[in-house]
């Protein structure tokens, strides 16, 4: 096996850069000894790897893994349910996707051919010319019976995802038009030249690729028939997933495995002795678990990685809500204390203690991550508005009391209990003692996701404060489109023109120098107001334990965004 994924057969991949300045890519419209810990975590030098990442691989076998929740639909543009995107990663494909591999963080992945064969932009970057694989078949099942994948497929998916019911459609506003003149080639027409195109295709929440007999030839809420690495098999409410490996697929060896169970898991100590009784290969660990685990299993794999993961304070709408005063909300960011929340979540000074290299980072409204643009709340760079997310007590009370809340306020609080896991929850609460502390005086409801918070909190219906996290995009600028420009699902409805404006500058800003400035703008603007309030969770380092048996799940460690099943999945083998 030596074939690496992107290259060689059926994974080469072309962009013509004819425009200067580079690719042109999309826009607007305590007391204890200190122990050495070091030893645990699996070193980033190992997932560099020398040489062949494939050699000695082994075909074969059962890739057991797990899911937290049911999604409410098998269907990623009827909702965009973040378990609904993680089962379509592995059914569907995109025209691009982004490319792992050793070496390769995930915020540092680039965008390359998943359907598609080459990309070509005239020099203004207003054309987009992409050709489709020869060799790209959809899979072997009913109606679609493992035909070519063509235009007319491309056609029917990007009405689906820019018509009147697409719920990401706004995404798409700096399109023109869309054309298709053969069964290979599609021509993208822009409004004006973007500077993440590609990274916008390449989105896992954006435009998957379905067959056209999807319209009416069977129900994509209950079933899935796609061109990736997996062929749907069976679905089960509350039990789980099966797929079995796709034959035909365009990356010719892959995948290694036979096929993968996705398990719904619901309680994270239920998973977690799962995975130590080796009927999970891989399970997300919290930190507080580390040391115990490697101590009862010396030979798994810890895999650490910063991840794009931003969540924040969202707050209704209400004009007469106390928040519609930007003192009131520069207070809730005050009151919360940053550093001790990451420590909570992340176990940051016993693991540091122990010398593992654990981030710690505050998230703006750009996470940590995305290191190209975000801005560093501590930094001299952020300026005077850096201080509304240092922990201040007394300076949030006199906020408060200026606002003419000097007794604090009322408020309902919610968040919900079984969509994001132990720590998440453990955050919220957190969250909502801070507020007390400061006068706010909260009543909490924990929410169910499914019949909820995802349907209504999490879509901005929903009245008082609501804790939770935004999409992790793969491309920074989705982040200003999705919060401060006028779409569905902008949570806290926040309506400023000044940044609504700069949120499309930094789409159209093609010198890459240029569109930091503007995205640091952002971040400065955004702190005098705190429209969201972020918070610290995301910005610490989340692990994943992995089975020692399992095989290049350190050279293909994180994907970008919820595509485990497409890009991490299909490359990894098990040694059993």
């Amino acid at each position: 096996m030596s074939a690496a994924p992107g290259s060689g057969d059926g994974g080469s991949f072309r962009v013509s850069r004819s425009a200067p300045g580079g690719v042109l890519l999309a826009a607007c419209g305590g007391g204890r000894k200190q122990e050495d810990l070091s030893g645990l975590v699996t070193p980033r030098a190992a997932a560099t790897g020398q040489g062949d990442p494939f050699a000695g691989a082994r075909r074969g076998g059962i890739l057991n893994v797990s899911l937290n929740l049911d999604p409410p639909t098998l269907d990623p543009y009827i909702q965009p349910a973040t378990n609904t995107k993680a089962f379509a990663a592995y059914v569907y494909s995109r025209l691009f996707k982004f490319k792992g591999g050793p070496g390769i963080r995930a915020t540092d992945a680039k965008p390359t051919g998943d359907l598609a064969e080459a990309a070509e932009s005239t020099p203004d970057g207003l054309t987009w010319t992409v050709k489709l694989r020869p060799n790209a078949k959809f899979h072997p099942v009913p109606p679609v019976g493992g035909r070519s994948v063509t235009t007319d497929d491309v056609k029917f998916s990007w009405e689906r995802a820019t018509g009147e019911k697409g719920i990401n459609r706004s995404s798409f506003d700096f399109v023109d038009k869309a054309e298709f003149p053969d069964a290979r080639t599609i021509v993208f027409k822009l409004k004006e030249p973007n500077a993440a195109f590609l990274e916008i295709l390449a989105d896992l929440n954006l435009l998957w690729i379905m067959p056209r007999e999807a319209d009416g030839g069977f129900d994509t809420a209950t079933a899935a028939i796609g061109s990736g690495p997996w062929i749907f098999e069976s679905y089960t409410p509350s039990v789980g997933f099966k797929f079995r490996r796709n034959p035909d697929w365009y990356e010719t060896g892959f995948p290694l495995l036979d096929g993968v169970n996705l398990t719904i898991v619901r309680e994270y100590a239920t998973g977690l002795a799962q995975f130590q009784a080796g009927s999970l290969d891989a399970y997300g660990v919290n930190a507080q678990d580390l040391v115990d685990l490697k101590r009862q299993l010396p030979q798994i794999q810890l895999y650490g990685e910063l991840g794009i993961g931003l969540y924040y304070f969202y707050l209704d709408g209400n004009p007469s809500a106390p928040w519609r005063d930007a003192r009131v909300r520069q207070a809730m960011s005050m009151a919360l204390d940053r550093d001790a929340l990451l420590d909570l979540a992340y176990n940051v000074r016993k693991l540091r203690a122990g010398g593992i290299d654990v981030k710690d980072y505050w998230n703006n409204i750009i996470p940590a991550a995305h290191t190209r643009f975000w801005l560093d709340p501590k930094s001299p760079e952020h300026g005077e508005s850096g201080r509304f997310f240092r922990y201040d007590v007394a300076e949030a009370k006199r906020l408060l009391a200026a606002a003419g809340f000097p007794n604090g306020f009322e408020a309902k609080y919610q968040y919900t209990g079984n969509g994001y896991g132990a720590i998440h929850n453990l955050i919220a609460e957190a969250s909502g003692e801070f507020l007390n502390q400061i006068g706010i005086k909260v009543t909490t409801e924990v929410q169910d996701y499914s019949s909820k918070y995802y349907t209504q909190t999490y879509r901005g219906q929903f009245d008082g404060i609501a804790f939770g996290p935004e999409t992790s995009f793969p491309e920074a600028g989705s982040y200003p489109l999705r919060q401060f420009t006028p779409n569905p699902l902008n949570k806290s409805r926040a309506n400023d023109p000044t940044l609504e404006k700069l949120a499309c500058d930094q789409q159209r800003e093609m010198n890459e120098a240029k569109r930091r400035d503007l995205f640091h703008e952002i971040q400065r603007y955004h702190a005098r107001f705190m429209y969201l309030i972020p918070s610290s969770l995301g910005g610490g380092t989340s692990w994943s334990a992995r089975q020692p048996w399992l095989k290049n799940s350190t050279e293909f460690g994180t994907p970008v965004g919820y595509a485990n099943g497409g890009e991490q999945f299909p490359y990894w083998w098990k040694d059993r």
